[in-house]
């Protein structure tokens, strides 16, 4: 770790693997089915302040998700089409969503890890590069603190 990295440790929901991507944090909740495209990985609801920003790749950062138990469908489509983020940290665990990432292992894909952390992080986290590790430590570059 240089000195202009700053690290934060979250609690791990479903283990993946290690990750090097760029953070994007939500401004607002996001309901996965209908508001997020599993066939291009955009945010297409058109109410959300980030609609036509892609998720693909990047470590997606939840400040909050909208229900529906068709979330897990749509990020079990976002992995098999390889889509998915990179890693995907939540303020609050989502059981039907983490369940698309539990499923997808099950068949057989690799899948983005999930983790908490408190949305009071977020904001230090967005647009930075984050590395993240299997034990959930996060590696923030560019990081004061």
């Amino acid at each position: 770790m240089t000195t202009a990295e700053m690290q934060l440790q979250a609690d791990v929901l479903v283990p993946g693997a290690e990750v090097r991507a760029e953070a994007l944090v939500l401004s607002a909740p996001i309901s996965f089915w209908g508001g997020v495209n599993p066939q291009t990985g955009l945010i297409a609801d058109v109410r959300h302040p980030q609609h036509g920003v892609s998720i693909s790749g990047r470590v997606l950062c939840l400040p909050g998700t909208i229900g529906s138990s068709s979330a897990a469908a749509v990020l079990l489509e976002l992995v098999y089409a390889g889509l998915a983020p990179s890693a995907i940290v939540l303020n609050e665990p989502d059981a039907i969503l983490l369940l698309g990432l539990i499923v997808a292992r099950e068949m057989g894909h690799g899948v983005p890890p999930a983790l908490r952390l408190d949305k009071a992080e977020f904001p230090r986290l967005a647009g930075r590069m984050l590395s993240i590790d299997a034990g959930g430590r996060i590696a923030v570059a560019g990081g004061a603190g």
